[in-house]
């Protein structure tokens, strides 16, 4: 199993890759000369709103709908959509002032916290425990999830995957060290599942319908009576404490595309399959296990976000401590 390396290091090198030509943001050039402006500024309108976004979800459907941009237009405020292919480059692009607001699942802010990053959580989506699961190639001889003691298995570090895989072996009594992890990329992962160079892949939704269906790969295990999963928004804090009514406006527009999702779940696959260029069989499979509601995230909420960032605390998979509860947003619509 190779090295653990630096968490900051690794999240940095996948931003780097995302955002390869993207213009730095110049921190210096918004500093006001008196503490009268300053004071100004901070309440003065973003003439953009950018958003970061995986492959799937409501997000997905958001931007192709266009209705947020109609929403801010009146404000003189323009929307940029950036795609990510998973959770922790994301919020490192947060971090380093390349975004405003952006959706992970829930391990990815906990190595966010744990590298510094000031971030907020501004919304979850519900519980979808059997939008992730850890698979097996349809040819395997593997049939429980306690057979992997000393197998390799393919997963993206920082993900919600990361942690369905640590509790997933601690219920099936398989210590993390007692098999190989190999932290890969989704893209990555699937090449060295389909080529058998990793035993195991550890992975989330549209990826697993897509290795279910196409790869014929046979699920060992799912999130069900183990994880949450919630789906989360986070934003900068500086961002969602200066501009609330913004991030309120996002977070109304998100729960318009919840409700037709949720009264539409068909047309929810057919809508986003062409967008993400996945064939419909794989998406009318993933679409089943979406779930839809967005709402403030409570105190309920972040006591398993802690509960999330202790296992990873443990297992040293993260250089310190983190208290889930600084990242709450004081804004929040309760």
């Amino acid at each position: 199993m190779p090295k653990i390396q630096s968490i900051v290091s690794q999240l940095r090198q996948g931003v780097r890759r995302v955002l390869t030509g993207a213009v730095a943001v110049s921190l210096a050039s918004g500093l006001a000369a008196t503490p009268a402006l300053a004071q100004s500024a901070a309440h003065e309108a973003p003439k953009e709103l950018r958003i970061g976004y995986q492959k799937y979800g409501t997000l997905v459907i958001l931007k192709a709908r266009g209705t947020l941009e109609k929403r801010l237009a009146d404000k003189g405020i323009n929307v940029k959509w950036t795609e990510f292919p998973f959770g922790p480059p994301l919020l490192e692009a947060i971090n380093v002032g390349s975004l405003d607001v952006g959706t992970t699942g829930e391990a990815p802010p906990i190595f966010a916290q744990a590298a510094g990053a000031d971030l907020v959580y501004v919304g979850n989506e519900p519980p979808a425990p059997t939008a992730e699961a850890l698979v097996v190639p349809k040819d395997s001889q593997i049939k429980s999830v306690a057979e992997l003691r000393g197998k390799k298995i393919a997963v993206a570090k920082g993900s919600n995957a990361n942690y369905l895989l640590i509790k997933l072996l601690e219920k099936a009594g398989v210590k993390f060290s007692d098999v190989s992890v190999v932290y890969l990329a989704p893209a990555d992962a699937r090449a060295a599942f389909e080529s058998g160079r990793v035993d195991a892949w550890s992975i989330w939704d549209p990826f697993l319908a897509a290795a279910e269906k196409q790869l014929g790969a046979r699920v060992l295990a799912d999130g069900k009576g183990v994880v949450a999963n919630h789906q989360f928004y986070l934003a900068a804090r500086g961002f969602a404490e200066k501009h609330p009514d913004i991030v309120h406006i996002l977070l109304d527009e998100i729960a318009k595309i919840d409700q037709w999702g949720r009264q539409n779940p068909k047309e929810v696959a057919r809508f986003i399959a062409p967008l993400i260029g996945i064939e419909l069989p794989v998406v009318e499979l993933a679409a089943q296990r979406l779930t839809y509601g967005v709402k403030p995230v409570t105190d309920e909420v972040l006591a398993q976000q802690q509960k999330v960032a202790d296992t990873f605390a443990e297992l040293k998979l993260v250089p310190k401590q983190v208290r889930v509860a600084d990242a709450a947003w004081k804004n929040s619509r309760k």
